[in-house]
């Protein structure tokens, strides 16, 4: 048993770990798969503000049920199943409105308690999401980050006549373009980097744009009948993005936000009103893995060109030193608990 620790920024062990205990409700899962996230290289750094250490990080994570605590009907020992890594409690205000992801008293697994980069873990039986058994676990573990993308464009609404404007070709972009592009919409993709944005075009975009030598606003100018895109969403975590966000965002248009900078921005309150623009903040997600997973079983999602890199959970330092050193290499690297 070892779990892979952040002890305190840039330290990063992987150390003997101890079966936790099962209360009533919870389940204990092994996990087999999990996904590297960019939070969890911001908890590395010491870039999260809300992780306390020490910290044993991972919440994209899938494995199999081993024991249920008293009570639990929804899943039994032997299924497989994703965790929802959001623990709300389920009466603040948040909660009764059905926005869990921003509970009152929100925990999230590898940031407010220890998370999945362990061989076992147990989590509320409400968070394990059953997947069929033919799912590889690689698969299902790429839930949470698409649920991201479902989010985020469940918050500003996504249909088949939209047009997407999509800041940045990392992992956040390319999940929402895969879930965009299920609605039927358009999409757009902008980022500074050829080699993100031919990866990008291989995931559907319709258009990219290269910031770095095109003017965005005088590349969209056309797209809606001159109006502009319908959706923007800034999969970047620019601040400075949302002013020209609201510039080339068509009348009733929205405009969906996934950053966590504190950094201030200049808007224009004019430009917000004059086209009635509707601003969303996305974090998480809101109970929304169940239909990641069906869009995952039908078909309807083809997710696994996101894995670029998969490591032996021991050689988890090495995961995080290539995603420090050759980010362009990789989309979703992956760590294997199962070996």
């Amino acid at each position: 048993m070892v779990a892979l620790l952040v002890e305190k920024p840039h330290a990063l062990a992987m150390v003997p770990d101890t079966d936790p205990t099962v209360a009533a409700g919870e389940v204990l899962v092994r996990v087999q798969r999990a996904g590297i996230c960019g939070s969890d290289m911001h908890i590395y750094h010491g870039a999260n503000p809300f992780a306390v250490y020490p910290r044993v990080i991972g919440h994209e994570f899938a494995g199999i049920v081993e024991a249920v605590g008293a009570g639990v009907e929804t899943v039994a020992v032997g299924d497989h199943v994703v965790v929802d890594p959001v623990v709300s409690c389920g009466r603040c205000y948040a909660c009764r409105a059905g926005r869990t992801n921003v509970c009152g008293t929100l925990e999230v697994f590898g940031v407010h308690r220890d998370g999945g980069f362990r061989n076992r873990v147990a989590v509320p039986a409400a968070n394990a999401i059953k997947v069929r058994h033919d799912l590889p676990f690689s698969i299902a573990a790429l839930a949470e980050p698409l649920s991201i993308a479902a989010n985020v464009l469940s918050r500003t609404g996504i249909g088949a006549d939209d047009i997407v404007l999509i800041y940045g070709a990392g992992t956040v972009g390319l999940t929402v373009v895969q879930v965009a592009k299920l609605h039927g919409a358009r999409c757009i993709v902008v980022d500074l980097d050829d080699a993100r944005l031919e990866r990008a075009r291989d995931f559907g975009a319709d258009v990219t744009l290269n910031s770095t030598r095109q003017s965005v606003p005088d590349a969209v100018r056309d797209e809606n009948d001159g109006l502009g895109p319908t959706i923007v969403i800034d999969g970047a975590g620019v601040p400075a993005l949302l002013e020209e966000a609201c510039r080339v965002a068509s009348p009733a248009g929205r405009i969906g936000l996934l950053g966590f900078s504190p950094a201030p921005c200049n808007i224009s309150q004019q430009e917000i009103v004059k086209k009635e623009l509707t601003l969303v903040g996305s974090r998480l997600n809101r109970r929304l893995l169940p239909q990641v997973i069906d869009w995952i079983e039908t078909g309807r999602l083809q997710p696994e060109k996101l894995i670029t890199q998969v490591f032996p959970a021991a050689d988890a330092a090495e995961a995080f030193a290539l995603i420090e050193r050759d980010p362009g290499r990789t989309v979703k690297v992956q760590l294997d608990f199962s070996l």
